[in-house]
Formats: structure tokens, C-alpha cells, sequence
């Protein structure tokens, strides 16, 4: 559970194409949502997080960040577009910092021309979070000090700055649209001048788009751009796009971009001969190497494209899904995303249940071979408490058979063979994936760049969520 470390050597070049990068970036924002009106704030669900040390005595820390930790000239000039201050934003408790974000954004509502945050997961947990704390929010605006749930005194103090006293006329406003306990645009709803929401969707992102369209309300929902630590590798002109249809134009000059030809049937690499990117074929799919001016040589980013066109001679592509770990791997995170998306439709149906998260490991060590699934369901309560989804062995059987089906051709070859044993599914207490986040923030994981893992490796994490089952299928 411990993060990618990668190092970063101080390169002009590097600091050009970054820079270069985020400016195209940011010009695409105003070209769609010009500014001009009295909201020009960001409420950001960004964390900094802790600064290590390695062995060695370099600094280590998320790459979101390195700007602020570098005299950067235009760091006070990053943080004067947000409303949350300073001290929030490198603070070292996500969730204090996600409750802390909230309350300024809630205070300076009228302010609030977009909302952002790297991943869409990261939005979903803020909104997730202001759906059981909206009732201490509004204490929070009334009294114009932060709950006991705020104890880091940097942050606290910076919260009530921002507070400015006692707000019963906002704190009222607020009670009256949460306590309607409708939360279908509720977004729209309390930051009525909000354009858009910015946030990364694609690729296992993808799965939290729909709650956010439920939540967002008539609010666009921007894509972000395709920024990986190691460089920027692209970038989305098309920002309105609905995710299903995301695609980005790659930038030539922002590294040397290497592409391994990828055969989606057999879930590997077809062979190790790679094309650079004048190379590349419409319709094709390949695994990104990058060679970066920070000194990374020939790296395999670990990414599946496929080339969906081309802007000029650039390639425009769509991110796939994350490349398999191992030859031997039988589930890939497409074909994950892909079942559960189904599943999420009959549970709904069914039960009128929601899938928060997920996650899957094939046990290669038992006596029998098998691919578990964990599932955290919102209102497990409920889901156990239905007698029929409590008592009848169909029904669970036709939720396995929902999942099995759509596992893709490598998983049911194996499965026929009988290489593997019957599928696993196992629901989860509520809350089991925060703590999964919680144990790879405590081992140096940066929070804004976390991504709940949809294949597991490691089996320290499986024995972590075997501890929280409630039901198995």
C-alpha cells in the first residue's frame, strides 16, 4: 500500500512543457466558461498532505504538491483562486480538510464559479460527506466556529477567518435545502452561480459520473486533462463531453511519446517492438512508453489507449483502462467497470440499492483458485433487512450470475477449464473502502491522487477487507 515514488529532476525543458501544458489547459476552461461575473472563486477539493523525507534525505511528496513547496512565483497566485485558505489546503487530515472545504464554500457560496477536484472519487467522498454532516455545517455557519471535527488549530483558526462570525441567515439557507433530504442537484442548489465541475471521469473514474450527474443538477461537468506524475501526456479540447465520449489530443513536445501495439482479446502487450507517434494507426489500441526531460528513460506509464483520431498530425485518444499488472491476469479493470455497471442496474431495480464502491483479487494461493469481488452498498442496512434479497438463494445466485457473465473472454475460458473456481462476492460494511484510503494515506499515499484500487495486488489489502464482511454471495 505504499506509493509510486518518482523522481523529479529541475529541468527547464520540464518546467516549459508543464507549463506549456496547464496554460492550454486553463485557456480551454475560459474559452467555455469566459470570466466576468462577481463569482470567480474555486471551492477545490485538493490536499497537499505530508512532506517526507526518503533515506537519502530527498523530499517526497504528491506532484499536485511540488508547486507549492518550490518557490514557485505563481504558487500565492494558485491558491488565490480557491476559497478555502492556506492552511487547509496543506493540511494533513482529508477529512477535517474535506469538512473544511465545505464549510468555506458553503460561507462563500455566492463566489463560487466552478468545483474541482483531481478524480471524480474525490468529489463523490465530499458530497457523500456534506449528504451526514449537513446539519453540523449549519451549526458551524451559525456560530461562526468549526466543530470539534476541525482539532488541527492552523486550519480552525483559518476557518473562522473565513467564517467572519456568526452567519444564522446563510446557516438557515443551507438547513432549508439539505433538510429536504432531496439530494438529486443539490449542487446546483447551494452554489447556484457555479458553471461548471471539473474532475477527471474516464477510465475507472467512469463509475462515479452518473452520481455525479445526479448530484451536479443543470451544472456542467468538465473533463480534465490527461496529467500523469511522470508528465503531461495530453490534453482534452472537448471539455463538455460526456465521459463515454472523452478523448484527448497528445502533446508532441511534452515528452517523447513511445507506443506498444495492445491486444485487448488476449489482455497483454502483442509484442515489444514500439512506434513512436507518427507511427500510430486509427482504431488501434497501445500502451504509452514515455521518455520525459526530468530524466525518466523509455518508462511504461502503465496506461491502454486506442487512437480514436487526429487533431492536425497529433494522435487524439481515449483512455482504455490501466494495463495488466501480470501476463497471468484474468480480470482486467474494463472488464470490471463493465460487469459492475450492470450489476449496479439490477441492484437498483431490484432493490433500489446503490454501489459505492468496489474492488477485486483472484486468490491464486487457496486450494481452490478464485476471483473475489468486494462491494460497499449505501443503506446496507436496508439491503440486509430485505427479506428478499435475505432469504432467496435465486436471487443471490442471479446477482452472481450478473457479475460472472460480464467478466470478460479470459475470465470465462479459464473459468470453463476449470483453472478457477466459482466466483466470490462479498458485501462490505459501510465505510470500508474510507478506511482502506485512510491505511494508504498513513503509509505516505497522497490523498488528492488516491484512486480506489479495482484490482488488488497485494494481499495485506484483501485480509483488511475480508475483516469487514457483512454477507457473501
Amino acid at each position: 500500500m505504499k506509493p509510486k515514488l518518482i523522481p523529479v529532476f529541475d529541468s527547464k525543458p520540464g518546467r516549459a512543457a508543464s507549463l506549456f501544458a496547464h496554460l492550454s489547459s486553463g485557456a480551454i476552461l475560459r474559452r467555455n466558461f469566459p470570466p466576468g461575473s462577481s463569482a470567480k472563486k474555486v471551492l477545490g477539493f485538493i490536499y497537499v498532505g505530508n512532506v517526507t523525507e526518503t533515506r537519502g534525505g530527498f523530499k517526497a511528496m504528491a506532484a499536485t504538491a511540488f508547486p507549492l513547496y518550490s518557490n514557485n512565483p505563481n504558487a500565492s497566485r494558485f491558491l488565490s483562486t480557491y476559497v478555502s485558505p492556506k492552511e487547509v489546503i496543506v493540511g494533513t487530515d482529508v477529512k477535517q480538510q474535506m469538512y473544511c472545504h465545505l464549510l468555506c464554500g458553503l460561507r462563500h457560496y455566492d463566489l463560487i464559479d466552478g468545483i474541482s477536484a483531481p478524480y471524480a472519487a474525490g468529489l463523490i467522498k465530499a458530497l457523500t460527506l456534506l449528504e451526514s454532516h449537513w446539519e453540523k455545517l449549519c451549526e458551524d455557519l451559525e456560530t461562526g466556529i468549526p466543530s470539534l471535527i476541525v482539532n488541527d488549530s492552523g486550519m480552525r483558526q483559518s476557518v473562522i477567518a473565513i467564517l467572519g462570525g456568526s452567519q444564522p441567515d446563510l446557516s438557515y439557507r443551507v438547513r432549508r435545502i439539505c433538510e429536504e433530504m432531496l439530494w438529486e442537484g443539490v449542487v446546483s442548489k447551494l452554489w447556484p452561480n457555479a458553471r461548471y465541475i471539473r474532475c477527471v471521469t474516464t477510465g475507472s473514474m467512469a463509475q462515479y459520473y452518473p452520481k455525479l450527474k445526479f448530484y451536479s443538477g443543470e451544472i456542467s461537468i468538465v473533463g480534465g486533462d490527461y496529467f500523469a506524475s511522470e508528465c503531461c501526456v495530453a490534453i482534452n479540447l472537448d471539455i463538455v463531453q460526456p465521459s463515454s465520449r472523452t478523448c484527448y489530443v497528445m502533446l508532441p513536445t511534452a515528452a517523447y511519446f513511445e507506443f506498444l501495439p495492445f491486444d485487448i482479446e488476449a489482455s497483454c502487450v502483442r509484442d515489444e517492438q514500439a512506434v513512436d507517434i507518427s507511427g500510430v494507426k486509427l482504431g488501434k489500441m497501445y500502451e504509452l512508453v514515455v521518455t520525459t526531460y526530468r530524466g525518466m528513460y523509455r518508462l511504461r506509464l502503465g496506461d491502454i489507449v486506442k487512437v480514436v483520431g487526429f487533431h492536425y498530425t497529433s494522435p487524439q485518444v481515449e483512455f482504455v483502462m490501466r494495463a495488466p499488472k501480470s501476463s497471468g491476469q484474468i480480470v482486467t479493470e474494463k472488464d470490471l467497470l463493465s460487469t459492475m455497471a450492470s450489476f449496479q442496474l439490477m441492484l437498483r431495480d431490484e432493490f433500489g440499492a446503490d454501489i459505492m464502491e468496489f474492488s477485486s483479487f483472484v486468490d491464486m494461493e487457496s486450494e481452490v483458485k478464485q476471483l473475489k469481488i468486494f462491494i460497499e452498498v449505501k443503506n446496507i442496512s436496508g439491503l440486509l433487512q430485505n427479506d428478499k434479497f435475505k432469504e432467496s438463494v435465486d436471487v443471490r445466485r442471479k446477482c452472481c450470475s450478473v457479475l460472472e457473465d460480464g467478466l470478460g473472454s479470459i475470465y470465462q475460458v479459464t473459468r470453463e477449464r476449470g483453472d478457477i473456481g466459482p466466483l466470490s462476492v462479498s458485501i462490505v460494511r459501510t465505510g470500508s473502502f474510507d478506511r482502506l484510503l485512510e491505511e494508504a494515506i498513513r503509509n505516505g499515499a497522497p490523498a488528492s491522487q488516491y484512486k480506489p484500487p479495482k484490482i488488488i495486488m497485494n494481499h495485506k489489502i484483501v485480509d483488511y477487507l475480508e475483516t469487514y464482511v457483512v454477507m457473501k454471495l
